[in-house]
């Protein structure tokens, strides 16, 4: 935490970083301005006292000068520390959506871009609804918990909210909105949700080959896509933002996949795709930099031709997953595949569907009964 001696036209001259800046004043201990990376500034006091901690935001920098603001922290830190404040250290003035505005300016630089995208529609269609116009330090667990009963009918859509709200809260305690340990998300159990199994057969594999093939010679690099789709396990943006620069030695080198950086092995089927398709620019699949997936519209009119009207794009993934298991592959192999980071998150896509189990059933038991004989 720097130090200074606060004028006005030091105070003025302060910039915003990309992390939250605090600068204490060397005239009056305790006493400090707060920068967040959004460029709002606001004074603090900060204290120790017979045991107990201070910590709170007062004033804007834009509308009280810093004179007024030493003279009003000098009264508070005498009251405190004459034992005639009970302030628990708790901002009285934030808003929840003032808050949670200052926490996604600092997680946009940490999140990646469709993690924010994502997590900003979450904020906007969940959590806000709800909590806008509260102040922050007083939401309690209990209304955290009525917020979550809000959304029994929306289960996924809660349990992915709610790691947005604690961080929300988890900040506020660090910022001095809340005291310590108070975050009300704690202990909130999040719904059960039944998980969608949904993955190709060989005979729908087939069928939706066909349907590609027709669609090859109008729509040459949509059925590339799906193609890509199917051979690699990829998800759409890793294919959807690929460059020419991305395929070499047989291989694609995803610099910035959802994991990090990754190396795709691609089987020769999936090679062959590359190498028929034109190389017009630095983009393989579009003539500027994508912004958004185009391959929906194409998809619904090629699965409703194959039959496949509940099958979705990412269930091209789940059934990757489901074939190289179903082919002795391990866990971590398959991981590996589709660039997970953790195996908890591979075993969510290794569906195995009902004909498979009844094999798998077929071979263990005779082995079960001579042992139990």
């Amino acid at each position: 935490m720097a130090t200074l001696h606060l004028t006005q036209h030091r105070i003025d001259a302060l910039k915003p970083k990309k992390a939250i800046l605090d600068v204490r004043d060397t005239e009056l201990k305790g006493f400090g301005i707060r920068i967040m990376p959004s460029g709002t500034r606001r004074y603090f006091i900060h204290s120790q006292h017979a045991g107990r901690r201070l910590w709170k935001t007062f004033d804007d920098a834009d509308t009280v000068t810093v004179v007024q603001a030493r003279h009003r922290a000098r009264v508070m830190l005498a009251a405190y520390r004459n034992g005639e404040s009970t302030d628990s250290g708790v901002e009285t003035d934030a808003l929840f959506e003032t808050v949670a505005q200052e926490v996604f300016v600092l997680y946009e630089r940490l999140w990646k871009p469709g993690t924010l995208r994502v997590n900003r529609t979450y904020l906007h269609r969940q959590i806000l609804p709800f909590f806008a116009g509260r102040m922050i330090s007083a939401i309690t667990r209990q209304d955290v918990a009525a917020w979550f009963r809000s959304l029994h009918a929306k289960p996924a859509a809660a349990n992915r909210s709610a790691p947005i709200l604690s961080v929300i809260m988890q900040k506020a305690e660090s910022w001095g909105y809340r005291p310590e340990n108070s975050n009300p998300c704690v202990g909130i159990r999040r719904y059960r949700e039944t998980r969608r199994e949904r993955f190709l057969l060989p005979e729908e594999y087939r069928s939706l080959a066909a349907v590609l093939a027709r669609h090859q010679s109008r729509y040459p690099l949509h059925s590339a896509a799906v193609q890509l789709l199917v051979l690699t396990g990829c998800r759409q943006s890793e294919i959807i933002k690929l460059k020419w620069a991305d395929y070499r030695e047989g291989k694609l080198f995803l610099s910035d996949s959802k994991t990090g950086p990754r190396t795709v092995w691609l089987a020769q089927a999936a090679r062959d795709v590359f190498d028929n398709l034109p190389r017009k620019n630095r983009w393989v699949f579009s003539a500027e930099e994508p912004k958004r997936c185009h391959l929906d519209k194409f998809w619904q009119r090629v699965r409703s031709e194959a039959g496949l009207n509940d099958v979705r794009l990412h269930d091209l993934r789940h059934s990757y997953a489901s074939v190289a298991l179903q082919n002795g592959e391990t866990i971590l192999t398959i991981g590996r595949l589709l660039g997970h980071g953790k195996a908890s998150t591979t075993l969510r896509y290794t569906h195995l569907h009902n004909g498979a189990i009844r094999e798998a059933v077929d071979v263990v038991a005779p082995v079960l009964s001579e042992g139990l004989a």
